[in-house]
């Protein structure tokens, strides 16, 4: 498996985590709440879904008739798509959208209904990003190929010098990537790590359920609307390329913000494959938070401008996020622990594209 061989240095401030640990227990015992979603999540996915999916049906249906229109709707589904993707299937992958295993699993299948796969996704997220965050060749966040460098370990191209021209392109077309080959080229590489195996699939099933699943998408979200609708079929495929270039441009950009920034640490294994800090330490100097202040764009992308409690805690549903935040920073400082947090989504914006121009021009990061 890959990543077998890296250690994490268990004695590099373990009272933090514990401490940390016993602080957000100790809330929810004192507040009477469960760490897993409530009627919030239940509200946020009906509100999600229907912006994704009461476009599709106006389209088929032929409440919508102009190209304008048409285009409008597959736009509210590119932003539907994605609030789908960062409030209801992350959380339901995660484990953390109930306390009932049958309903996570449930509501994690959504992802295959905006063009992925869960199986990939949750070894892409779960297992190498959230446990390998930042280290470059374990991190498929960050090493995805050769088209942008991510990390001051990578080896720097020519090309890469205007990579922070060219990356909000690459990150538009990230989502419509997934659908059309990312999941086939992460079967054939997961499987050959045994990662798909390990999560309790054969190659064959695995393949067949890709398969399976796509052709649905592509008979729901493709061909009802070119044979239903009124709209010329161009103008649909038009509008399904719009649909994937929101939701990948903003994806993208989420979580690149959280990784990717002046102030995020990027690290490689010793020759021993060590690492110099202990597992939550590691993932407090890889993230970092954004615009914590706002209450309406933390809960249209599912309180991922909290990383570093979602990073520290993947198994407590983001509705929390916000109420732990203040403990985890308080401890933080205690422990003297760096905190990473942009006061907007704007500052973590220049600030990720400040990094891709420094990591373009052959610089690293400190």
């Amino acid at each position: 498996m890959r990543g077998e061989a890296v250690k994490f240095n268990i004695k590099s401030q373990p009272e933090f985590f514990r401490e940390v640990v016993k602080r957000v227990n100790r809330h929810f015992k004192n507040t009477n709440q469960v760490k897993q979603g409530n009627r919030k999540m239940i509200i946020k996915t009906i509100f999600m879904c229907c912006l994704y999916f009461i476009p599709l049906i106006l389209i088929i249906t032929q409440g919508v008739t102009s190209l304008g229109g048409n285009i409008a709707m597959w736009a509210l589904m590119g932003f539907g798509m994605s609030g789908i993707g960062l409030s209801v299937m992350h959380d339901a992958n995660h484990g953390s959208y109930s306390k009932n295993k049958k309903v996570n699993d449930a509501v994690g299948l959504i992802i295959n209904l905006v063009g992925g796969y869960h199986v990939n996704w949750k070894i892409q997220h779960n297992v190498l990003h959230h446990t390998f965050t930042n280290i470059s060749g374990l991190d498929d966040d960050i090493s995805k190929n050769a088209s942008l460098r991510l990390s001051p370990h990578q080896v720097a191209k020519p090309f890469h010098k205007y990579q922070v021209f060219y990356a909000p392109l690459l990150y538009s077309i990230l989502s419509i990537y997934w659908f059309l080959g990312k999941d086939f080229e992460q079967l054939v590489k997961y499987g050959k790590e045994n990662l798909i195996q390990e999560q309790g699939y054969s190659l064959r099933r695995a393949g067949l359920e890709i398969i399976g699943s796509k052709l649905i998408y592509v008979g729901i979200f493709i061909v009802l609307p070119i044979v239903f609708s009124s709209i010329a079929w161009w103008q649909t495929l038009l509008g399904f390329v719009l649909m994937h270039a929101i939701c990948g441009l903003i994806l993208a950009l989420i979580f690149q913000c959280a990784h990717v920034l002046e102030e995020t640490d990027f690290f490689q294994p010793d020759e021993n494959g060590s690492l110099e800090n202990s597992f939550a330490i590691h993932q407090m100097r890889t993230t970092a938070n954004f615009a914590n202040g706002s209450t309406i764009f933390s809960w249209l992308i599912g309180g991922l401008n909290y990383q570093i409690e979602h990073h520290l805690f993947p198994n407590i549903c983001h509705v929390h996020y916000k109420e732990i935040s203040v403990i985890v920073k308080s401890t933080a400082q205690e422990y003297n622990i760096p905190y990473n947090h942009h006061r907007t989504f704007f500052q973590a914006l220049k600030s990720h594209f400040t990094v891709l121009n420094k990591l373009g021009t052959g610089f690293t990061v400190d």
